[in-house]
Parts: structure tokens; sequence; C-alpha cells
């Protein structure tokens, strides 16, 4: 009289113990059990799915993570190496109709990777490796994008038929990704219309 190895109960043929595998018992079925009940393993069952439905949830968070990260706006580069670097480049920017004049303390010693110091707003210094203009633009409180600049609350944006110029050396340059050098000459112009 066979009996379950799974479940315990016991049965009077081979026959009804093989149609009580496949019944109660085929989501647990080695594959040994599996040919000698007759299921040839093409038979999906719900957990034979749950792992590829698992490797699917797993890779869909990762692509939406890594979308987040580094195409949203999440993914930006942050200075390395804070001290192991020292570099300078003047700078101008004409915000709003008002030329900034960095030498004014709200703009000295802002940030120890990117700032201006010694009461002099004419050259911005850097003392890490990877300041993106972004960054660097930020730690002043002005947010700057390539179709943007946003300062004092108010944003001046290129969609709005506003005229907007965020440039290094003459050429306009995606801040979050552009990293300053020794000697980049910032440029930045947003103003209405």
């Amino acid at each position: 009289m066979p009996e379950c190895s799974y479940c315990g109960e016991a049965f009077s043929s081979a026959e009804a113990y093989h149609d009580h595998l496949r019944s109660a018992h085929a989501t647990e079925l080695g594959p040994i059990d599996r040919r000698r009940v007759g299921l040839t393993g093409n038979e999906s069952t719900a957990t034979d799915v749950a792992p590829y439905a698992l490797v699917i949830v797993i890779i869909a968070v990762a692509g939406v993570v890594g979308y987040v990260m580094f195409f949203a706006g999440g993914g930006d580069i942050q200075p390395t190496n804070l001290g192991g670097a020292h570099y300078h480049g003047p700078i101008t920017a004409e915000i709003g109709g008002e030329q900034l004049d960095f030498s004014q303390p709200r703009f000295q010693n802002q940030d120890s990777a990117f700032h201006f110091e010694g009461g002099d707003g004419s050259q911005w210094h850097g003392h890490a490796n990877q300041i993106t203009l972004k960054y660097a633009m930020g730690t002043l409180n002005i947010s700057v994008t390539e179709a943007s600049v946003t300062y004092d609350g108010t944003t001046y944006a290129q969609a709005n038929g506003d005229t907007v110029r965020v440039q290094v050396n003459g050429e306009s340059v995606n801040p979050a990704e552009y990293l300053l050098k020794e000697g980049d000459r910032i440029t930045i112009v947003a103003r209405s219309g």
C-alpha cells in the first residue's frame, strides 16, 4: 500500500497514489516524481511562474530607480576629493537686470568645495574634483539648467520667452554635467523677455 511522502496519506494502488500526486502535489513534485506521474515538465504552475515574475518585478524596480537617479535629477554628480584640488576662474552673472556682486558676504565661503573668498567676487575657487556648474551655482542659491535660471524665488526660462544663457568659456553647457576646471570663465545671463 503506497503512502504519500508529501502528506502521509495511504493509497490502495500505485495508480491512485499517482493520481493523488498529480492533483494534490503537482507544484511540489521534483523532476523524478513529475516523470513518474506523467507530468512532462511543460505544465505551468503558480510556483513555476513565481520566480520569473519576481525577477521581472526586480528588473522593473531597478529600471525605475536607475531612471530617477540618472535622468530625472537624482543622479547629480557630487564633488570628490574635498581639499585635494585648488583651481580658479572668473565669473559674471546678470540676473533680472542685476549684476551680481559675489564679493558680498552672502556669497563668500558658503561651501567647502566651491566658493568665493577674501571679499573677492571676481574669481571663484574650486577645492574638490568633479564640481559641476549646477553644484557650484547651487551653493550660491542659484539654480541653473540649460534653459532656466532660478534666483531669489524668480525663475527665468527660455520656454517662457525669457533670455537665458548659461555658458563656460563662451559655450553653452549642460550645468548638471559640465565639470569646472582651472580658468573656466562662467557667464550667466537671465532676464525677462
